[in-house]
C-alpha cells in the first residue's frame, strides 16, 4: 500500500494531468492555418475568440527577483477559465521547476489550434535575456509547426536589442533540422544585410544542421564569404568539432581556410586551448606538426596556458625540444611568462641552463617583467645577463623602478655598484 501511494498514486495522477492538457491543448480537430495577423486580431477583439488573455494588469501584480532566484516566473492573478491548468500554473507562478515542467508540456504539445495560448504564456515572462531557454523551445517547437509565421512573430515582436536575432537564429535552426532546403532558401530570400553577401540569417541554419549533418554544415560555412556571418559560424563550428572528438577537430582545423589569416589564428587558438584542456600530449603533437605561422603560435599559446598549470616541468621539456629556433624561442618566452607567475625559483633554475645569448633576450626580459615588483634585486640582476645593450637598459630601468617603490636606499647602493659596468 505505501509503495501504492508513493509510486503507483502519483504516476495515475500524472497520466491524467496529461490526458487534460492533451484535452485542453488539442480539443480542436480542424486546427486553423496559424498568421501572426490572426493573433493580433485575437488580441484586438478577445470576443473573437474562446482565449481571453490577460491584461498587463492583472498579468503582472508584482515581480521579485529574490536572492536564491526560487522562481524566476512573474507572479499574477488569473481568474480566466478558458485557459488551459498548466498555463494557469505557468502564469501563477511558484516553484521553478514545477513552472518550467508546465511550460515544457504546453510547448511540446503546440500546434496550430493553440499556438496563441502558449505565446501568451511565453508573453507573460520577464522580457530580456532571462527567458531565452523559454524562447528556445517555443521557437524549436513553432518551426517544426509554421517556420514563416514563428519568424514573423520574432521579427515583429521581439526586443530587437536582446531576443529578436536569437529567436530567428532558433526558428531557423528548426527549420534546418527538418529541410535545409527550404530554411537556406528563406534565408537567402530574407536577408537585409548591409552587405548581401555577409548573410547573417545563415548562422541559424548552421546551427541547425550541425546537430543533424556536422559536415554539411561545415560544407555551407566554406562557401560564406569574409565576413561576420563566417565569423560567427567558424567559432560555432569550432566548438561543435571539438565536442565530436581530437581526431575530428584535427581535421577540421588543418581543413580551416587559409585567406583570412587572423580568423585562422584565432579560430584555431580557440580551438587549441579547448583541445588542450582535453588532451595535452595530442595537442602538443599537433603543434609541432604545424608550419610555423600565427596560428600555430596561437595555439602554442593556449597549450601552454594549460600545460603549465599541470606539469610546467614537461612544458619547459617540450619547449627545448622545438625543431625551428624562431618557434622556440617564441615558446620559452609564452612559458616563461606564465611560469613565472606561479613558481619564479623553478623558472630561474630552468632559464640558467641557458648561456646569454642574444636569442635569449626577449626570453630573460619577459622574466624580469614578472618579477620586478615582487622581487626587484633579482630582477635587476637577471636584467644584467641581456646582451642587447638597448634591451639590458630598458630591463635594469623596470627593475629599478620598481626597487625604488620598495626599498630605494638598497636599490641606490645596487646602482652605484653594478651600473658602471653596463656597457
Amino acid at each position: 500500500m505505501k509503495l501504492f501511494l508513493k509510486i503507483g498514486l502519483p504516476w495515475i495522477c500524472s497520466l491524467a494531468a496529461i490526458f487534460y492538457l492533451g484535452l485542453e491543448l488539442g480539443s480542436s480537430s480542424t486546427p486553423p492555418k496559424y498568421s501572426v495577423g490572426e493573433v493580433e486580431e485575437k488580441r484586438k477583439n478577445p470576443q473573437t475568440s474562446s482565449f481571453q488573455p490577460p491584461s498587463r494588469e492583472n498579468k503582472l501584480q508584482s515581480l521579485t527577483a529574490s536572492s536564491t532566484n526560487s522562481t524566476r516566473f512573474s507572479q499574477k492573478s488569473i481568474n480566466n477559465p478558458s485557459l488551459p491548468p498548466n498555463l494557469i500554473r505557468i502564469m501563477e507562478g511558484g516553484d521553478m521547476i514545477e513552472s518550467m515542467g508546465a511550460y515544457l508540456d504546453a510547448v511540446r504539445a503546440m500546434d496550430k489550434g493553440n499556438v496563441t495560448e502558449v505565446i501568451s504564456a511565453f508573453e507573460a515572462l520577464p522580457k530580456g535575456y532571462g527567458r531565452h531557454l523559454e524562447m528556445k523551445l517555443l521557437m524549436r517547437s513553432w518551426s517544426a509547426i509554421d517556420p514563416e509565421a514563428a519568424l514573423r512573430y520574432a521579427n515583429e515582436s521581439l526586443d530587437p536589442k536582446s531576443e529578436r536575432r536569437f529567436g530567428i537564429s532558433e526558428v531557423l535552426a528548426g527549420w534546418a533540422n527538418r529541410d535545409p532546403k527550404g530554411a537556406i532558401e528563406w534565408a537567402k530570400a530574407n536577408n537585409s544585410s548591409e552587405k548581401p553577401e555577409d548573410n547573417p540569417l545563415l548562422l541559424g541554419v548552421i546551427k541547425g544542421l550541425a546537430e543533424q549533418n556536422l559536415d554539411s554544415a561545415n560544407q555551407i560555412f566554406r562557401n560564406l564569404p569574409q565576413g561576420s556571418a563566417r565569423w560567427q559560424a567558424s567559432t560555432f563550428l569550432a566548438q561543435k568539432y571539438a565536442e565530436m572528438g581530437f581526431d575530428r577537430a584535427i581535421d577540421w582545423a588543418n581543413q580551416f581556410p587559409e585567406e583570412d589569416e587572423r580568423m585562422r589564428e584565432t579560430i584555431l587558438g580557440q580551438m587549441g586551448a579547448r583541445l588542450a584542456r582535453q588532451d595535452i600530449t595530442a595537442t602538443a603533437q599537433w603543434v609541432k606538426s604545424m608550419k610555423n605561422d600565427k596560428a600555430s603560435l596561437r595555439v602554442m599559446d593556449n597549450l601552454l596556458t594549460q600545460w603549465v598549470t599541470k606539469d610546467a616541468t614537461a612544458a619547459s621539456q617540450w619547449v627545448d625540444q622545438i625543431a625551428e629556433d624562431d618557434k622556440r624561442y617564441y615558446g620559452m618566452k609564452q612559458l616563461t611568462s606564465r611560469w613565472a607567475l606561479s613558481d619564479p625559483i623553478a623558472t630561474a633554475e630552468w632559464l640558467n641552463s641557458f648561456p646569454p645569448q642574444l636569442e635569449m633576450d626577449p626570453v630573460v626580459n619577459e622574466f624580469v617583467n614578472r618579477i620586478s615588483t615582487r622581487d626587484p634585486e633579482g630582477a635587476a640582476g637577471w636584467a644584467l645577463s641581456i646582451v642587447d645593450p638597448k634591451t639590458k637598459e630598458q630591463a635594469v630601468n623596470k627593475a629599478i623602478a620598481a626597487w625604488n617603490r620598495m626599498d630605494p636606499e638598497k636599490a641606490k647602493t645596487w646602482q652605484q655598484n653594478n651600473l658602471p659596468r653596463i656597457k
